[in-house]
């Protein structure tokens, strides 16, 4: 009987065991289930509470280990500007993560949240980091490849500070350069925005063989999570003022603002953000014929969908004057995560309200958990959920300024070469005796990178960040022999007196981000107009725009030797001196109309009024002067008598004697071609 009893007591023991080790093993965190597997066994043991903290997205200023731990916040994000220290390392942003990041891991399920932050074209509110041309010079490039690489470096360096979601790429379509965030556009051009969604699979990595249409896809730690924004028509509001009305029919709205979406959902695109602005007079962050029936149900997004900033208060006029109606709103529309920077308790209990109350389904609940919940298992944030130093030294590195330098001289176009066709002003001289660099732009870094650069509104001056400037690059491209005189505003007296072999004049626009930027006259800031009069009437010149979008320069035009749309190209400057220098020759396309005056706007290619001063897609081409030289010494001469070839060559020889020690190469070439043609 004791062995029977013995035998017994035994077997229990081993089904106890056996039932332990079972209730340790939790689906949702083995790595080798299947995604939908996980997502699964997660979803049903979370209390409503935890779903919908997981919907929540808080600003770092006010996140902390009890606040992400208590209410198991799904994401926390840093709003523009928002840093842990003035000039923080990449080191600072590691550890201050990471802390956070604690506090969700010692929550009850341990879901990791996902941090997010705005590189619109680079890690740009980050010291050090390498900044890229804005959107609207990227689509002057024409370059999806290019795209793909800058998503890569950019990828790499968000990831070295720790932050594995960026809100990027904005695929806006702007029809209106009077809207503030027009060079946060590719292009006027639907298809030219489609292209550019390259940048996607650059920034998350190439999409598995199998993967299913709509599925996220995140590569490895070296990758981050991207966000196509902002969904939808947000770049054809009514005179382009920011957050305003679309006003078109759905044909146009699907035919123009709506193809760069479906581009982005094949490439897996893990989020979409919804646009503050309404179509015809409905909010998209109420609107859930587009952000259900349209994005998830038509286009097959399965990744989640995320507000705006406050984007939920501005639903109503005032903002915030009925915020449970607008929390119903947005969340029945289909928004899955609310950014929500400050007053999040007040977002929780009105949607838990909401919820008890059967007034929002709680299916609506768990679609939105399941989406944020596959983004997570998607990206591996639950295998890897701290970040370590060991991808610090990409931050800033040198080849990804080498790739930004690139971009920036693929961005430059040419808009005008010379007074007349038989007398190009460029490529500049690098051996003269004294040149001039002039105008307000020519020396600030801050200017030189536009808005969304450190602070939201970006910043004026070379203490910003780390990068070069146009007069840096400047010096550092011409001959040590010549002179280099920096004027920011000189008049016309000083400019006489001097005998400068020629100048570079560089104005534009002050930085600007959203609405602070919507302008009814497009007009560059003073004193530039002064500038280009004082300068280009004494001396040859050479004008450079830094400008987030075609601005009025019709009234100068005829006073400019040469005029260059650089757009707004970022921390690497010697880009543009490559080309003025003719180092590489100039590529770049209009990526948007340039118009004569802003009565004629809007005006768009393929508009019935299209009268332009420069069309979409101009842009001269130009030569390097490797490229110039080879040709010139070469035209005309196979096929001509060998003795004239033998005169040609001893000409050229005995002028080039003399020449090479007094006169610049483009002098040089000149003669040359005229020798040998």
């Amino acid at each position: 009987m004791a062995r029977v009893s013995v035998a017994l007591v035994s077997i229990v023991w081993v089904y106890l065991w056996a039932a332990m080790v079972e209730a340790e093993y939790v689906r949702y965190k083995d790595p080798k289930q299947p995604v939908a597997v996980r997502v699964k066994d997660l979803l049903p043991r979370m209390t409503l509470e935890e779903k919908i903290g997981q919907m929540v997205q808080i600003d770092r200023s006010v996140a902390n280990v009890e606040t992400l731990s208590a209410y198991s916040i799904g994401s926390v994000l840093s709003g523009g500007g928002s840093t842990p220290l003035p000039e923080a390392s990449a080191e600072d942003w590691v550890n201050m993560i990471n802390e956070y990041q604690k506090g969700s891991l010692s929550s009850r399920l341990g879901i990791p949240m996902i941090y997010g932050i705005d590189a619109v074209h680079g890690h740009n509110n980050v010291y050090n980091a390498t900044i890229f041309p804005h959107n609207v010079g990227l689509g002057a490039t024409r370059e999806p490849e290019l795209l793909r690489k800058i998503g890569a470096a950019t990828a790499l360096e968000v990831r070295a500070t720790g932050i594995p979601y960026v809100f990027a790429p904005c695929i806006a379509v702007c029809r209106d350069p009077r809207w503030g965030r027009c060079y946060e556009s590719y292009s006027e051009d639907p298809k030219v925005v489609q292209e550019m969604t390259e940048i996607i699979p650059g920034l998350q990595g190439d999409l598995p063989t199998n993967n299913r249409k709509g599925v996220p896809y995140v590569g490895g730690k070296k990758k981050v999570a991207a966000c196509a924004k902002h969904f939808v028509g947000d770049g054809g509001t009514t005179k382009g003022i920011n957050e305003n009305n679309t006003v078109t029919d759905r044909h146009t709205l699907l035919s123009i603002h709506m193809p760069a979406y479906s581009d982005a959902i094949i490439k897996g695109v893990s989020t979409i953000m919804v646009s503050y602005s309404s179509w015809n007079g409905e909010k998209m962050h109420a609107n859930r014929d587009l952000v259900t029936g349209f994005l998830k149900d038509t286009l097959k997004f399965k990744g989640f969908v995320i507000s705006d900033w406050e984007g939920l208060d501005r639903i109503t006029t005032p903002p915030h004057s009925n915020y449970s109606y607008s929390v119903q709103a947005a969340i029945e529309a289909g928004i899955d995560m609310v950014m929500v920077p400050f007053k999040y308790s007040e977002f929780i209990d009105d949607l838990t309200f909401l919820v008890k109350n059967n007034i929002i389904p709680m299916d609506r609940i768990d679609d939105a958990v399941s989406r944020i919940l596959l983004v997570k298992f998607s990206m591996g944030l639950f295998e890897s959920p701290l970040a370590d130093l060991s991808l610090v030294n990409e931050l800033g590195s040198q080849e990804h300024r080498d790739l930004a330098r690139e971009a920036v001289r693929k961005s430059l176009v040419l808009l005008k070469n010379g007074k007349n066709a038989t007398n190009p002003a460029l490529p500049l001289p690098k051996k003269v005796s004294k040149i001039l660099v002039a105008g307000s732009h020519a020396d600030n870094l801050g200017y030189q990178c536009g808005g969304w650069t450190i602070s939201w509104q970006g910043f004026s001056g070379n203490s910003g960040t780390r990068g070069t400037t146009i007069l840096g690059a400047v010096k550092s491209a011409v001959d040590p022999s010549t002179e280099v005189v920096y004027s920011e505003n000189p008049d016309g007296e000083f400019v006489k007196s001097n005998k400068f072999a020629y100048a570079i004049v560089a104005v534009g626009e002050h930085p600007y981000a959203e609405t602070s930027g919507d302008s009814l006259t497009l007009t560059m800031v003073d004193p530039g107009p002064n500038v280009i009069r004082n300068v280009c009437q004494a001396v040859k010149c050479v004008v450079v725009i830094i400008s987030g979008r075609p601005i009025v320069i019709e009234p100068y035009l005829s006073l400019i030797d040469a005029l260059v749309a650089a757009w707004l190209p970022g921390t690497e400057g010697q880009g543009i001196s490559d080309a003025l220098f003719g180092d590489y020759g100039f590529s770049g396309k209009l990526s948007r109309t340039w118009f004569k005056t802003v009565d004629q706007l809007p005006m768009n290619f393929g508009d019935s009024h299209y009268d332009p001063l420069f069309p979409f897609g101009f842009g001269l081409k130009t030569e390097s002067v490797k490229e110039l030289v080879a040709r010139s010494t070469s035209a005309g001469v196979v096929g001509r008598p060998y003795v004239l070839a033998i005169m040609v060559s001893l000409i050229v020889k005995q002028r080039l004697e003399k020449l090479w020690s007094q006169q610049s190469i483009t002098e040089v070439i000149g003669i040359v071609g005229g020798l040998v043609g």
